[in-house]
């Protein structure tokens, strides 16, 4: 892929903003610094003693219409459908679900260039439906879509920089999810032809979008989108999305013939739930109950949470075989699907998590604790802690915005990108300093952006060192 030209937004918002490393201390492993001439040490797995707790709350009931397979879209086709299929061409090309009230759509897809044309586009088409006799109020009160190329490419970050909630990002997955979670729309993120509403006419059908994936100039011919949209409708609709390839965007007429086709080939059958073995959890397609996980961290049967001497964990976005010992799955479960897709929304992509801490110190001392959010080892066991690699792993685990309200020093809104590899024991995004007695609420708000590994967790440390032992 050609090299991006880097945005002066996205290093600017970064400039001066480290944590001191005493802060990092309590959640990352001091390592003494290597001679000029020796290798770097080989890596090793720690186990960090803790609790590990499931997180409270559950996801809501509101629907999500998750468009993610195939990842690689290779032809023409639909790509989902929740339109009756009675009397279309392909009937099982659609997944007959009603949509009304608050619901949303995530769709996230790769085009690498196929076809005699093979710099040709591939077009991302949004058609609505109305599936009454009746008028329908079609609301798009925010939404984000980016591409890979040139509007978020996948930039060499540090573990951490605090912005203002648009200015660093890394991947188009990552500032979409950013920009919801700073309050879009914004002037740059809403697509241009996104409207704010739109009335259906009874049974019509009409488009709301058609979005390019460019790969001509592009070496190797790839490119991305990541598109999310939040919509509010006072009567059931249909929606669907479709790919279409040519150097021209297709007209209405057109997207409309394409809905009447075939369904585009899916990827990554997944193993069958329940089975034993190695798990494959393949990509989604269909439609998830639950778009938002809200939450109040406190101890059992508290109104407050208070930390000892060792951290306390949460899992965020825990899925089949990676509870840690808790046995809680948080994957949003897939009301219809197609078949040969996940069954289960592995990954929660685009799912709200907004988590309440209200910390309280019940001790006779000042107390000092470090809010950080992590990515263990993965594991389904309970093993008296989380294992951790030093140095973390090369690949990327998690990569996206935080919003923590509630730290030392700036009680109000903070942005944090993060970057988390294998293994990472990250250091914190803040301090919360507690006199004898006190209670303060820390909120922590993020959106699960694309191309992330789950599980990461939340984690609460005072601020000592804590014990650790290597494996």
């Amino acid at each position: 892929m050609s090299r991006p030209l880097v945005s002066a937004a996205v290093w600017i918002g970064g400039l001066g903003l480290g944590l001191p490393l005493a802060l990092a201390m309590p959640l990352a492993l001091a390592m003494p610094l290597a001679k000029a001439e020796t290798l770097p040490p080989a890596p090793s797995e720690i186990l960090r003693p803790q609790q590990v707790r499931a997180l409270p709350g559950q996801l809501d009931r509101s629907l999500l219409v998750n468009d993610n397979n195939p990842e690689v879209v290779k032809g023409p086709g639909i790509l989902l459908s929740t339109f009756d299929g009675k009397g279309r061409g392909q009937a099982a090309a659609h997944l007959n679900q009603p949509l009304e009230g608050s619901f949303e759509l995530f769709s996230h897809h790769i085009f690498a260039g196929s076809g005699p044309k093979a710099a040709s586009t591939l077009w991302l088409g949004v058609l609505v439906g109305n599936r009454s006799d009746k008028p329908v109020l079609l609301r798009i009160p925010s939404g984000a879509s980016w591409l890979s190329q040139p509007d978020a490419p996948f930039l060499p970050l540090p573990g951490q920089l605090e912005h203002d909630g648009s200015s660093v990002y890394s991947g188009p997955g990552g500032r979409v999810a950013g920009d919801l979670l700073a309050g879009a729309p914004r002037p740059t993120a809403r697509p241009a032809e996104l409207p704010s509403s739109l009335t259906l006419a009874p049974q019509a059908t009409e488009l709301l979008l058609s979005l390019p994936i460019p790969v001509q100039g592009l070496d190797p011919l790839l490119n991305g989108r990541t598109l999310q949209l939040r919509f509010e409708s006072d009567g059931p609709v249909s929606l669907a999305t479709l790919a279409s390839i040519g150097d021209s965007a297709p007209s209405k007429e057109q997207w409309l013939t394409l809905l009447e086709g075939e369904l585009s080939e899916k990827e990554h059958a997944p193993s069958p739930k329940g089975s034993s073995g190695p798990i494959i959890y393949s990509r989604v397609s269909g439609v998830q109950v639950g778009r938002l996980w809200r939450a109040r961290l406190t101890d059992p049967g508290s109104q407050s949470l208070s930390v000892g001497e060792q951290p306390i964990s949460w899992p965020i976005a825990s899925l089949q075989r990676g509870t840690f010992g808790t046995g809680q799955v948080q994957s949003a479960p897939l009301k219809v699907f197609y078949p040969n897709t996940a069954w289960e929304a592995h990954g929660n992509y685009g799912v709200e998590y907004d988590l309440e801490l209200p910390l309280r110190n019940n001790g006779k001392q000042a107390q000092q604790l470090a809010i950080a959010l992590e990515s263990p080892l993965k594991s389904d066991r309970a093993e008296g802690g989380l294992r951790f690699k030093t140095p973390p792993g090369k690949p990327i685990f998690f990569r996206g915005s935080v919003e923590v309200r509630g730290l030392d020093g700036a009680p109000g809104r903070r942005f944090i990108h993060l970057v988390l590899r294998q293994g990472d024991q990250a250091p914190p995004l803040g301090t919360v300093s507690l006199a004898p007695g006190e209670q303060r609420n820390l909120r922590l708000r993020l959106i699960i952006p694309a191309d992330i590994t789950p599980v990461q967790v939340l984690t609460v440390a005072p601020v000592a060192p804590v014990k650790q032992s290597g494996t």
